[in-house]
């Protein structure tokens, strides 16, 4: 079941983080926007507990996935507008 949170959690976080951060760069569609706030969450937990914010086994709620989607977005953007630019 704590799998099938976190898709939910993921996917919920993703959506929030593309209407926060619109733009040409950004990944679309159903399972890119459910990775990407997949992703978010577990770089927000692993960075939480790296700063002491949440205990060892605790994971990120819903806040700290949809902050971790959007740095994802940000690293996303420049790396694809960078790719864009080189072709």
């Amino acid at each position: 079941m704590s799998i099938i949170w976190t898709i939910i959690i993921g996917f919920i976080a993703g959506v929030i983080a593309k209407f926060i951060m619109p733009g040409d760069n950004e990944p679309s569609g159903f399972i890119l926007t459910t990775i990407l706030g997949i992703v978010g969450a577990f770089l927000a937990t692993y960075l939480g507990q790296a700063l002491g914010w949440y205990h060892p086994g605790e994971a990120a709620g819903l806040i700290g996935a949809v902050v971790g989607a959007i740095i994802v977005l940000l690293v996303y953007g420049l790396f694809a507008g960078r790719q864009r630019r080189a072709i």
